[in-house]
């Protein structure tokens, strides 16, 4: 059976490198699946820095809307993939959805993949109600539907990391 490992924490707190770590134990088969769109030169640059950190030891699969279809559509003899991430992905499907939706079908549809997952799946995402309370609407709605989704994502996980200055610390499972 599949495994599912979720790896949460801040913002630079060396989330996506521990996600690389654990699934450059496998030997082949790897895949990246990137959410990421480069709407402004800070996305771009992260991008590529990310680029960079997975060199070519990860077949890239660009899903920033349809992340059960590119779950879906992995190669057969895929062993693990990264997906990175869940954060940027749900922000994603709130602006190209509109923010007057509670729900996204394609949450649940994700959601149902982790039930029977083709691959070993490497999940990072952000911790974001940790800080301060945001002070717009959309924001709250925003750090509350990932709050959620991230809920849902860790209970169906196998494994959950949080990551505290660049350190892994097992909060569901061993950490291996």
């Amino acid at each position: 059976m599949s495994e599912v490992v979720l790896i949460t924490g801040g913002a630079r707190s060396g989330k996506s490198r521990h996600a690389l770590e654990v699934a450059g134990r496998r030997e082949r088969g790897r895949v990246y699946i990137a959410t990421a769109e480069p709407f402004d030169d800070d996305m771009r640059s992260r991008i590529r820095e990310h680029r960079l950190e997975r060199g070519d030891s990860f077949e890239t699969v660009e899903a920033p809307l349809d992340l059960t279809g590119a779950l879906g559509s992995i190669p057969g003899n895929t062993e693990v993939a990264v997906v990175d991430c869940l954060t940027v992905w749900l922000g994603n499907l709130m602006h190209h959805r509109g923010e007057d939706e509670d729900s996204f079908p394609e949450v649940s549809a994700f959601l149902k993949t982790l039930d029977r997952p083709p691959c070993d799946l490497v999940l990072v995402t952000n911790e974001v109600g940790m800080g301060m309370i945001p002070e717009s609407r959309l924001a709250r709605w925003f750090r509350d539907s990932l709050g959620r989704l991230n809920q849902e994502v860790a209970r169906r996980a196998d494994r959950v990391v949080l990551m505290a200055s660049g350190l892994p610390i097992a909060i569901k499972g061993e950490e291996r």
